[in-house]
């Protein structure tokens, strides 16, 4: 059976070699030059492969469409993708908050090792080929055509081109397209794991300053919309990292988000210290101020916070910097603790799709067989990974979705 898979990342690649260990002949269609280029740059580099947990634990980090995960998930789970890539001589470290990666802290061990494991399986690669036509001849995938009119007969076809995001990569939205031409329904297409903008000046202020073990709201005009403790990182445009990346997914599903956005009606909150409740963390400043009793306010915080937020931290709490540490009563101090328990900036928008590590929205899950990775309008046409509508927060879980789908599709 001659398959066709469109896209050469992780999907496009675990799929083809699943579907080469079936007995079948398969070409992958990759329109740059090389295999896996956006895993090389997941991670930093280091590529975050999966997650250490449970179903549960998968389930509770997915944004939209869990449910269509569970077949898939359930054939091929984080578990078995850690011992799939340890079979492949690609040995595997857990770190902070639940983290896969490569021992070798190199992205590209994995792609190498997927490579030859291609090339082991007799997978042909052709690169510089972009796939732009799917002919379908009575309801059933007949061949595909490349923008050079190089046309390529196939039994059955996989499209994993991913989504809209980092388009140098070679995702550039294409098989949104190719999906769309053929009947399917394409939900709105968003940034996901995006930099969040903010217009206010504490973040250019505090630019370049990285904060852990903070706590993370996203609050909604009053109301919490995402809850999350970790790494974020200020910068020009606004917030990023970890937490922010994650916030983001929920933020742009929320309905007249960017009416919202304008009238300033959403805000981060930080909580420098939620480790300490408020009474804890004012007899914390209590010892600090005993110390420091005779320094000038502006010098009692070195202790208790980075020095980069130390004025933001004074400025907000509008107490006189120059003041003397014993001549701050206790009204006073308390303006100190809530500042620190609850800084809020303004979020004016997301930054721009191109740069966001994934794309929320994309080919509706209803149009699919969840069991298969089938299309229920195509016969023989399979999807699989971020050209999927489905998408999950930060620490592997999107690459899992990408792997266990292909795998799905692969093996069918």
């Amino acid at each position: 059976m001659k398959v066709i898979v469109i896209g050469g990342g992780a999907a496009g690649m675990l799929s083809a070699i699943v579907s080469a260990k079936c007995g079948n002949e398969v070409t992958i269609l990759e329109k740059t030059e090389s295999l896996g280029n956006k895993i090389k740059i997941t991670g930093k580099g280091r590529c975050n492969l999966t997650f250490d947990g449970d179903i549960e634990d998968f389930k509770r980090n997915i944004v939209k469409n869990y449910k269509f995960m569970y077949s898939s998930f359930n054939n091929f789970n984080n578990k078995d993708l850690v011992e799939y890539f340890n079979s492949l001589g690609v040995k595997t470290k857990v770190e902070r908050g639940a983290r896969i990666f490569p021992v070798s802290n190199k992205a590209d061990d994995i792609v190498k090792a997927l490579k030859n494991e291609i090339k082991k399986h007799g997978v042909k690669v052709e690169y510089n080929s972009c796939v732009n036509k799917l002919n379908v001849v009575d309801r059933k995938i007949d061949s595909v055509q490349t923008v050079d009119n190089k046309k390529f007969k196939c039994d059955k076809c996989i499209i994993t081109t991913g989504g809209a995001s980092f388009p140098k990569t070679g995702s550039s939205g294409d098989g949104f397209i190719l999906a769309k031409n053929t009947g399917h329904n394409i939900v709105d297409i968003k940034p996901g794991l995006v930099p969040l903008k903010s217009n206010d000046s504490i973040c250019k202020k505090l630019q370049g300053l990285s904060l852990r073990n903070i706590s993370f709201k996203l609050v909604d005009n009053g109301k919490v919309i995402y809850n999350d403790f970790g790494e974020m990182l200020f910068a020009h445009f606004g917030i990023t990292g970890p937490v922010v990346l994650s916030s983001s997914s929920k933020l742009n599903r929320i309905e007249e988000v960017e009416s919202k956005l304008k009238q300033r009606k959403i805000k981060a909150c930080i909580d420098l210290k939620p480790a300490l409740d408020f009474d804890t963390l004012d007899k914390r400043i209590c010892r600090d101020f005993e110390k420091y009793s005779n320094k000038e306010f502006k010098n009692s915080l070195n202790d208790l916070l980075p020095q980069k937020i130390i004025p933001v931290v004074i400025e907000l709490s509008k107490i006189d910097e120059n003041i003397k540490v014993h001549q701050i009563n206790k009204e006073m101090r308390k303006n100190l603790v809530n500042v620190i328990k609850n800084i809020e900036i303004n979020i004016s928008g997301f930054m721009p799709l191109d740069i966001a590590i994934i794309t929320c929205g994309g080919v509706d899950v209803k149009n699919i067989n969840p069991k298969t990775m089938e299309s229920k309008i195509v016969l023989g046409l399979y999807f699989a990974g971020e050209v999927l509508d489905i998408d999950a927060y930060t620490g592997g879980y999107n690459l899992q979705i990408a792997f266990s789908t292909a795998f799905q599709a692969g093996r069918n």
